[in-house]
């Protein structure tokens, strides 16, 4: 007796395919962050594969090319950071939660180093809307700083942004020889945030756009009208 093509496979064979399926991108991930960790964002997949123990095969049917690869990992970070964010700003009563952001962003670039600059430039932050809504949150989470007199009071969005991405060169530059480095970088950047003993900044903050366009080399600011 022959199995029919034409029939369905058993509901718990199904389950046991896209939980193998599953298994197998989930390895195809965490082998692709220590991969760029180690040898940079240009990795070939082949070494993927195998750190995953999968064949190509196997990875072209998760991730067709490199750049799905690279993307489904932005994705997955944006989803950590985003889904962190939410939960500080429920539970931040005492304005907190800014700092608290922020040294949960550095533990996630030190944990998921290698080929971060492309990960977080590949889209336009004002083109997706988890970026939107997470910084949208941290906006509020630095008004309630600076309500409850943890933060100056002229600190600006932008500035918070441009010390995240301050601190993700530095994670980039020194992760592999000095992995605790952005701790100290961390504590001196809050250090500058809290409230002025003796004398206002002297230059002028830059505006939030650029915190809605993003910086880098991979992109270009949108045209304005």
């Amino acid at each position: 007796m022959t199995d029919d093509p034409a029939r369905p496979a058993p509901t718990g064979s199904t389950k046991a395919l896209r939980r193998d399926a599953e298994e197998n991108r989930q390895r195809l991930l965490r082998a692709a962050w220590e991969v760029f960790a180690e040898l940079g964002p240009e990795a070939g997949v082949e070494e993927i594969a195998r750190r995953a123990g999968v064949g190509m095969g196997t990875l072209y049917r998760r991730f067709p090319t490199k750049e799905a690869l690279v993307l489904a990992l932005n994705d997955a970070l944006m989803e950590e950071l985003l889904e962190h964010t939410r939960q500080t700003l429920a539970r931040d009563e005492s304005g907190a939660g800014l700092e608290e952001c922020l040294w949960f962003t550095g533990k996630v670039m030190s944990a998921h180093q290698g080929c971060l600059s492309r990960l977080w430039q590949g889209n336009l932050p004002s083109a997706d809307p988890r970026r939107q809504e997470h910084w949208a949150i941290v906006r509020k989470l630095l008004e309630r700083a600076q309500e409850a007199g943890r933060v100056r009071a002229d600190l600006t969005l932008t500035d918070v942004y441009l010390a995240v991405l301050a601190l993700r060169g530095l994670v980039e530059e020194t992760g592999t020889i000095a992995p605790e480095a952005w701790m100290r970088f961390l504590e001196v950047q809050l250090a500058g945030f809290r409230p002025a003993i003796t004398r206002e900044l002297g230059y002028t903050p830059a505006d939030d756009a650029l915190v809605r366009r993003g910086v880098g080399r991979w992109v270009s600011p949108p045209h304005e009208d």
